[in-house]
């Protein structure tokens, strides 16, 4: 790491054999967890609280004040917003979007260019008072450009279909698709899934 290339916060913690790659911004307060990859152009705001294994593809953005697990991988360009949870053994795919208040259970898997949204009145005057974050469950995977609207629950080992507009809760094991996102299947009815 060149640290002339680099802006670190001279009160950060980072872990053994965290690997800082050029171009890389991380403000104050913020701790990574050994063994972590932080890719050129990644800026990382202050307050993270980051996990052991970490890894970024290069420009991801992460704003303030976030708590991210164990084994968790945010690919290039996605943007975190502040205030977020990610657990243990997380993918964000590329150019994926993760709003305030969102809490992203372990063992979740979302693709990319999946947009997840907290504003169901965007720009009014009381926006912010009613943001609802989205809640992924363990294990359940979102499909690619999938966009899930404020306050959604998606539950445990469900499966949301790339390109699908989730309007509802999503019950465990489900899978759903389409625009509005409808039912198909339970995940337990795909053959060879696992």
């Amino acid at each position: 790491m060149d640290k002339n290339l680099n802006i670190i916060s001279k009160d950060i913690k980072l872990g053994k054999n965290v690997k800082i790659e050029e171009f890389v911004t991380i403000g104050n307060n913020c701790r990574i967890g050994k063994d972590g990859l932080i890719r050129s152009f990644t800026v990382i705001y202050n307050g993270n609280k980051v996990g052991k294994n970490f890894r970024t593809g290069h420009g991801v953005l992460i704003r303030e004040n976030n708590i991210i697990g164990n084994n968790v991988s945010i690919g290039s360009h996605s943007v975190i917003e502040h205030d977020v949870i990610i657990k243990d053994n997380c993918r964000i795919h590329s150019n994926a979007f993760i709003p305030e208040l969102t809490v992203l259970e372990e063992g979740c898997w979302i693709g990319p260019s999946a947009v997840l949204t907290n504003a169901k009145y965007p720009n009014t005057s009381f926006t912010k008072k009613k943001l609802k974050g989205v809640k992924v469950g363990k294990n359940a995977k979102i499909g690619a450009g999938a966009v899930i609207l404020p306050g959604i629950t998606i539950g445990k080992n469900a499966l949301i279909g790339a390109g699908s507009v989730v309007t509802k809760d999503v019950k465990k094991g489900e899978v759903v698709v389409g625009n509005p996102a409808k039912i198909i299947k339970e995940i337990s009815e795909i053959k060879d899934y696992e």
